[in-house]
């Protein structure tokens, strides 16, 4: 299969960041008309509809019954837990502040990756999570100040939170299933937990105003269902340390998008809070390039000798000095 041009694959990773921007505009725009929970089932709804169609003309795979269980807990922290903390801070937060709360979910990774995974941190990712949640609290104060924001409005965190435990799950699953079949199986199966708000969802669709209803229609298709198979798209041609770097442009593309749309007024604080986050987060995933490229380094620097011994060929290898 021929490579996709680099402009193309541009296109469709600029694409994917500003369906994943509009997301917290979409969100806030819904919450004038629907509950947190509505607004994450009715978005859902319409994401798996869709993806049940591109399901059908792709002919993705079907999961084997062990890994089943499995899928349900991708389905609960990837959907499920994850929008519904977003929607639910989101009441309290603005779009913008909200982007940027939602992207430290590497920082939660690594303390996951700590606590519950017993891996080694190493003192430069300490120092990153320091940093970005030292940013989390910038952005706290550029809201509303320390004192003065709704608490709810933290739950978001707990989105981000969940999001990292679905990261965690996803990647012993990842070499089993394309990145289009694990999305599928994750988008039915949270909305299938989210079915628990469908009682009034009916009433509140026909109360609503056509814009609130469309602004989900949007969220529906491009944010839950067109950005992942378009992500899915990209991670089969790029490695997954080079594409995630574009992530970091979703926060401020969702403040521009949330000054444009919804008028909002971006602090300074938020700002500044917002490049501490990103710098986290991306410093983090430069450490790993950095100890793939040393380790790269030092064996291909490692000096070898082979001397052959003896009548029946056996070979000994030494250290070259």
């Amino acid at each position: 299969m021929n490579s996709p041009s680099r402009l193309k694959l541009t296109l469709v990773i600029a694409s994917v960041i500003l369906c994943w921007a509009y997301s917290p505009i979409g969100v806030h725009m819904g919450l004038r008309s629907y509950s947190p929970g509505q607004l994450a089932l009715l978005r859902f709804l319409i994401a798996s509809v869709f993806m049940g169609g591109v399901a059908l003309v792709l002919d993705i795979g079907r999961p084997r019954l062990r890994d089943v269980p499995w899928l349900l807990v991708l389905g609960f922290f990837g959907v499920f837990l994850h929008h519904t903390c977003l929607n639910y801070g989101q009441q309290w937060v603005t779009a913008a502040a909200s982007s940027v709360l939602a992207q430290s979910a590497p920082l939660f990774s690594v303390l996951i990756a700590f606590f519950c995974l017993r891996e080694r941190v190493s003192v430069w990712r300490w120092s990153c999570v320091l940093l970005g949640l030292l940013g989390v609290l910038v952005v706290i104060w550029g809201e509303q100040g320390v004192g003065g924001i709704d608490p709810r409005g933290l739950v978001i965190l707990l989105a981000a939170v969940s999001w990292s435990v679905y990261f965690a799950i996803q990647k012993h699953y990842a070499h089993r299933y394309s990145p289009l079949t694990l999305a599928c199986y994750m988008v039915w199966s949270g909305t299938l937990m989210l079915c628990v708000n469908l009682p009034g969802l009916p009433a509140a669709v026909a109360q609503a105003p056509w814009p609130e209803n469309l602004a989900v229609l949007v969220l529906g298709i491009f944010p839950s269902a067109l950005a992942y198979l378009a992500w899915a798209y990209v991670l089969k041609h790029v490695e997954v340390s080079r594409a995630s770097v574009a992530m970091y442009l979703i926060p401020p593309v969702a403040m521009a998008m949330a000054a444009i749309l919804l008028g909002e007024h971006v602090a300074g604080q938020v700002m500044l809070g917002a490049m501490i986050v990103l710098a986290s987060v991306a410093a983090i995933s430069l450490e790993g390039r950095w100890r793939r490229g040393s380790v790269a380094h030092a064996e291909r620097a490692q000096p070898m000798t082979v001397e052959v011994l003896g009548d029946k060929g056996v070979a000994k290898v030494q250290d070259g000095r």
